[in-house]
């Protein structure tokens, strides 16, 4: 069976400048077969990386009434901690092992997108958290950009086609911890096989190994990425857009080897997000001649707000 570094690009966000035509061609060859990329020298610093690593970690050191106090009740967990056991992968009776923070984005008074995009909590706790990944959500926004280029290119319409389509877009970054598992954990796994909701996926940490992908013939392989290299893969929306051209790939986490049982897992995903009104429809020249779209025109919200229903995160 082939490896992981045998298949799905591997790619520098460097030779997005150098060589931009090259890059995206081999980057969306990558998620048209895959839905998934490695991504080195994405420039977000490795000292930022490891300063949101630490107090990722400080935060879900703390006790659970102290966690559970930035629960939002009725939120969707679009913001502030998602305790252990909710989550749940569509279609699934038994609840993910992770526990999770969101931070989401910054609206102005009076923006029209507050109704469903709430300021953000902070943890009084962990000193400079609100700092640390306002900086981190920022440099992870630009990042997204600079990717969603090289997807346009390669889809041949303008690169500057998703700059609007994902100003003020709902992103989130979540910082997760799957904690040791102890005794069997019988059907419940780290997280349960899914695709993403949203338009690409950017994905840092990971020090435990466990995140697989499902290929078109249905194995499962590992995603291996080297320390401080970003996953991407590709959405829900991001598919319906390009009609499946882009293809977003079902991947699970699967539980530890026994002997890594005790140790915990954390990882970084930022989940970049369409304009809250903006429609999802296919682009022209991706569905063929005399065929129907695969899927009907829907708002990114309205999308979102379907999926969270369907995760039983709402």
């Amino acid at each position: 069976m082939a490896t992981l570094t045998d298949t799905i690009a591997s790619v520098s966000l460097n030779d997005a400048d150098r060589d931009p035509a090259a890059f995206s061609q081999k980057l969306g060859r990558s998620f048209e077969e895959y839905g998934f990329a490695i991504i080195a020298d994405h420039g977000i610093p490795d000292a930022l990386i490891r300063e949101a690593e630490d107090k990722a970690r400080s935060f879900f050191t703390l006790p659970d009434e102290v966690k559970r106090s930035y629960h939002l009740t009725g939120g969707g967990g679009a913001r502030g901690y998602t305790p252990f056991g909710i989550e749940t992968a569509k279609g699934a009776a038994a609840h993910d092992l992770k526990e999770f923070w969101h931070v989401g984005r910054e609206l102005a008074p009076g923006h029209p997108f507050r109704d469903h995009m709430p300021d953000n909590v902070w943890p009084d706790e962990v000193p400079s958290f609100k700092d640390t990944f306002r900086q981190l959500y920022e440099t992870f926004d630009r990042t997204g950009l600079k990717i969603l280029r090289a997807i346009a290119r390669y889809l041949g319409v303008d690169e500057n086609y998703f700059v609007d389509t994902v100003r003020e877009g709902n992103s989130v970054m979540r910082l997760l911890h799957y904690p040791p598992i102890e005794g069997e954990p019988g059907s419940h796994v780290r997280a349960g096989a899914h695709e993403d909701i949203n338009t690409i996926t950017l994905l840092l940490g990971a020090d435990e190994a466990g995140l697989e992908l499902q290929t078109m013939d249905g194995r499962w392989i590992p995603v291996c990425p080297k320390p401080g290299e970003l996953v991407v893969n590709i959405g829900d929306m991001l598919q319906r857009l390009t009609n499946g051209v882009l293809r977003s790939t079902p991947h699970r986490v699967v539980n530890p080897p026994t002997e890594r049982r005790r140790f915990s897992r954390y990882s970084m995903p930022f989940f970049l997000h369409f304009r809250s009104d903006f429609l999802v429809e296919a682009l022209p020249g991706t569905v063929p001649d005399g065929e129907q779209p695969k899927w009907p025109p829907i708002t990114s919200n309205d999308y979102l707000q379907e999926r969270l229903r369907e995760i039983k995160l709402k």
